[in-house]
């Protein structure tokens, strides 16, 4: 099985956000981080923080926890070059978090306008472990390369919210939160040593050892995946799996390339921007996830 790159770029060229087709270029076509920056610039706003649609299923103009996701998510592979821009959205976020360190899943949304319901519908006064989780987790990545993150004062709140939540998280917890959060765990590992290895112990009897969870609440045929809960080698969330089902699934990513080089999703977008900008964020992502899983 192997991937055609070629055709990725393609994909990437015909179908694409600039910023998707500047990330592809920064991984595999000798680009440089600054048009990655510039292009994420386009969806910035004065306050520091991300939207205008950098979340494809939330259109608003409005700076959102998820927005600053992406723009964390870019922000990785652009290492100490985007070390401003990672430092101001931590800054921002620092501004929208709650009183027990964690973030809302959406702030309020005032031009719903093609952005999903559980966006705009979201309650701005209620910490979400599943958003914090997954952007703290992605901070963490980006500290990386810029130390200076991993000394924010937002991101040390945000972490040790995620701690102390998912040292309680129950037994029925929603399959994207409960992902999110082993993903959290296996991000912050090098900074917490001592205190992730046994959460992730005592997570272990949530996760089935095939690794697939069925999302409530979302398409009939939408999971979470083995590699939603452990997307890159040598943590500790790797141990939940067994190595050939974590085989199986980097088989099942390469062979969900599309006849035209792209990837898709496996949930529902809405809207038409949205459903064309996940495939090209998807194909970036798994470009992005297989080369670093030696695949590529």
């Amino acid at each position: 099985m192997t991937v055609d790159v070629a055709a990725a770029a393609e994909f990437l060229a015909s179908s694409a956000r600039v910023l998707d087709r500047r990330r592809f270029e920064l991984l595999f076509g000798g680009g440089e981080p600054a048009p990655v920056l510039a292009a994420l610039d386009g969806y910035r706003n004065t306050d520091g923080g991300y939207g205008w649609g950098l979340e494809p299923d939330l259109r608003s103009v409005t700076s959102q926890p998820a927005g600053a996701l992406h723009a964390l998510e870019a922000l990785v592979g652009t290492g100490a070059a985007g070390a401003d821009r990672a430092l101001a959205v931590c800054d921002w976020l620092a501004t929208v978090t709650l009183l027990d360190g964690g973030l809302p899943f959406a702030l309020p949304v005032p031009d719903p306008a093609a952005c999903a319901p559980f966006w705009a519908d979201a309650d701005p006064t209620r910490s979400s472990l599943q958003i914090t989780a997954v952007v703290a987790a992605t901070a963490h990545l980006v500290a990386a390369a810029v130390p200076a993150v991993a000394d924010h004062r937002w991101l040390r709140q945000a972490t040790a919210h995620c701690l102390d939540a998912i040292a309680e998280l129950p037994a029925d917890v929603h399959a994207m939160e409960l992902a999110f959060a082993v993903r959290f765990l296996d991000a912050a590992a090098p900074a917490w040593p001592r205190v992730v290895p046994a959460l992730v112990d005592r997570l272990r009897a949530h996760v089935p050892a095939d690794g697939l969870l069925h999302v409530a609440g979302g398409a009939p045929d939408e999971y979470m995946r083995p590699l939603d809960f452990s997307p890159l080698p040598g943590g500790p969330a790797r141990t939940l799996f067994p190595p050939e089902v974590v085989d199986r699934e980097l088989d099942r990513l390469e062979a969900g390339q599309q006849d035209d080089g792209g990837w898709s999703v496996d949930f529902v977008s809405y809207s038409a921007a949205a459903t064309l900008e996940w495939r090209g964020h998807s194909t970036v992502e798994a470009l992005a996830l297989l080369r670093a899983n030696s695949r590529i």
